[in-house]
């Protein structure tokens, strides 16, 4: 399109400007848009562009410049904003809006799609026009929208790698404690015996296939350290001590047990904390420390960068947006007719008490929690992308979504970590209203003072962002029917998977119908057996439903999927049984209860029991909360010479 189809044709453009003294008079070295300065929503936009545009583009109302153009009449000026350029020419309405935005190099395109397509150019001038026409509508929708335009980030960062650090501890405390049971020389699955299988296999390509510092050191000793020097590192972070360097620690040292942790280090929120981990390397202050409080007003820091939040923003909705479709997309009917959660209560892994009085609400209220279920997981996830007020309320109905899952499930702390990121949608003025103004000022001020990501660094955001993109569409290719296999570029979010920074989500994609219990005993004599406790998962009928999150039993977890299936299925039952008949210490450490305290069993076996929360009537009467019924032997009965042959 040429400059003369540009302009706004409704004006008459002088043949001699020259000779024109009203334009001589008016003479500018930047284009002036102007404006109904009586206007809000006017003003609103205006005051918006005014930060996009900085100092590129001047600004007027037209009721204070209007005698330098009297080429414009005044209907044309109350009908949209006039844009007058250096040189002469105006334009109007849309073009002019396009125009402006067009000096930010990001929002040139739409400049360019307006003048290269006549459809888009049409549909947005009638736009243009639908709003010039009803301005005390789409102002009040404005101000219900946007509001305040948006502020930076620096309480939600702080809030952020706080909690990252918190989750961070949680972790490594919560493994430390158990990690020799599990993975140590004498535990289940012996990081030492994984390692020697990957070295035969691998070769040297075993450091990318298994990214673990145990190749250096896999002794119990070291295994102790890592978790130890993890949770260290998690306190600094969370104190705001060397952020960067303790971050780096952190997802090195957690990256390093998951990779040796086999089945009971691979949950979602182990990969989920190794990828938001990774990004937040990227959204941390790199500086000793980063002051708890201002102690001065001096800002030496750049705003915490919009391009890492909003890649963590991506995370939060492929976490809970594919929570939601996998659930419809497995085709289980009881999602379909809104029946799930009358089985989620009592299949759950580890229930809690608040699950076993949920279990006794009616149908109806059943099946209206699982729409909101549906509500929370596939509509509010959409609100990420919607401006800053509806992203807050958004960012705390996905907040409260989290809490009532706490309240009703024991999930470790992947709810606390999905509420971190949560966070990040919430801006520093919406933080604000809420917070005391002291404690607004004193944080706001002491993040100025941390130095962000050196820029050096930042360039690795676009591949960051194209990794996540990788794994988003692994995901709408199979809700699309496609195998991911046949899309080349897909398949390279496989060589990514050992390093955690990129992963696929979605929990009970199929519900849990029915409830099995793996029941362990051990003997003397093969004829009378007595029953080991486990600390949290249901066993003892009288035995309240245990809270336990944010820590997590990986043992106790474990059974409950080994009970989906066969113990030739879980080569780490199979150990445990073993390591009873052995008296392993650091494996009888995860039971809560020991009925062989002065020698191991000379038989062990494990039995398969239905179990059910009990009713309220059989409750009140015996105080049982679970009821069982036997259904077969699970693991046959063996002693350590036939476990040894």
């Amino acid at each position: 399109m040429s400059e003369s189809q540009d302009a706004n044709p409704n004006i008459s453009q002088p043949e001699d400007s020259a000779g024109d003294s009203s334009v001589q008079n008016r003479s500018r070295m930047r284009p002036l848009l102007i404006f109904d300065g009586d206007c809000g929503f006017c003003r609103f936009w205006v005051d918006a562009w005014r930060v996009k545009v900085k100092d590129k583009i001047d600004f007027a109302p037209f009721q204070e410049v209007s005698g330098e153009f009297p080429e414009i009449a005044k209907d044309e000026f109350n009908r949209s904003v006039q844009l007058a350029m250096p040189d002469g020419q105006i334009f109007s309405a849309a073009n002019a809006v396009f125009r402006v935005l067009s000096v930010d190099p990001k929002s040139k395109w739409m400049l360019d799609l307006y003048e290269r397509n006549s459809a888009f150019r049409k549909i947005t001038e009638w736009f243009y026009r639908l709003v010039a026409d009803n301005r005390p509508l789409f102002s009040m929708l404005t101000q219900v929208l946007w509001g305040q335009a948006e502020s930076d980030y620096w309480l939600a960062r702080w809030l952020f790698l706080r909690l990252l650090g918190l989750v961070y501890l949680i972790a490594f405390f919560s493994l430390g404690t158990q990690v020799l049971g599990l993975i140590g020389s004498h535990g289940m699955l012996p990081a030492n015996l994984f390692l020697d299988l990957v070295r035969q296999q691998a070769g040297d390509m075993r450091f990318y296939f298994a990214p673990t510092l145990a190749w250096l050191d896999s002794s119990d000793t070291f295994l102790q350290f890592l978790c130890i020097a993890g949770a260290l590192a998690s306190c600094f972070v969370t104190l705001g001590i060397a952020t960067g360097a303790a971050l780096v620690i952190c997802w090195l040292f957690y990256l390093s047990l998951v990779t040796i942790g086999g089945d009971f280090l691979t949950f979602q929120w182990d990969g989920l904390l190794l990828e938001v981990g990774f990004l937040s390397l990227f959204l941390t202050p790199w500086q000793f420390a980063e002051p708890p409080w201002p102690f001065n007003k001096k800002q030496t820091s750049r705003p915490p960068s919009i391009a890492v939040i909003w890649l963590l923003r991506l995370v939060l909705f492929k976490l809970t947006f594919m929570s939601g479709a996998v659930k419809l997309i497995s085709g289980d009917p009881s999602y379909r007719d809104l029946t799930a959660l009358t089985y989620h209560w009592w299949t759950q892994p580890l229930p809690v008490p608040l699950a076993w009085y949920m279990d006794k609400l009616p149908l109806a209220l059943q099946k209206f929690s699982c729409a909101c279920m549906f509500f929370f997981e596939l509509a509010v996830p959409f609100t990420i992308f919607t401006p800053r007020k509806i992203r807050v309320l958004g960012s705390l109905l996905m907040i409260f979504f989290q809490f009532m899952i706490i309240w009703t499930g024991n999930y470790t702390f992947f709810n606390w970590l999905a509420i971190a990121m949560a966070l990040l949608l919430i801006d520093d003025k919406a933080f604000s209203r809420v917070l005391p103004s002291r404690l607004y000022d004193a944080v706001i001020n002491a993040g100025r003072l941390a130095r962000n990501t050196p820029l050096r660094l930042l360039w690795l955001s676009p591949l960051v962002a194209f990794l996540l993109l990788l794994a988003g569409g692994k995901a709408l290719a199979i809700m699309s029917g496609l195998n991911p296999l046949t899309l080349p570029v897909l398949t390279l979010n496989q060589y990514l998977a050992p390093w955690h920074i990129t992963n696929d989500y979605g929990v009970f994609a199929v519900m849990t119908k029915s409830r099995q219990e793996i029941i362990v005993q051990g003997s003397d004599d093969g004829e009378s057996w007595k029953t080991y406790e486990f600390p949290y998962k249901p066993g003892d009928l009288k035995r309240s439903p245990p809270m336990v999150a944010p820590l997590q039993p990986r043992l106790d977890w474990q059974m409950w999927f080994a009970a989906l299936g066969t113990y030739q299925r879980n080569p780490w039952f199979t150990n445990f049984m073993i390591r009873l008949l052995q008296g392993e210490p650091d494996v009888l450490k995860l039971l809560q209860y020991n009925p062989f305290p002065d020698h191991p069993p000379k038989y062990v076996r494990a039995l398969l029991f239905n179990y059910r929360f009990s009713s309220a009537q059989d409750k009140q009467s015996t105080g049982n909360w679970w009821q069982r019924s036997y259904e077969d032997v699970y693991f046959p009965m063996i002693s350590l010479s036939s476990a040894t042959d």
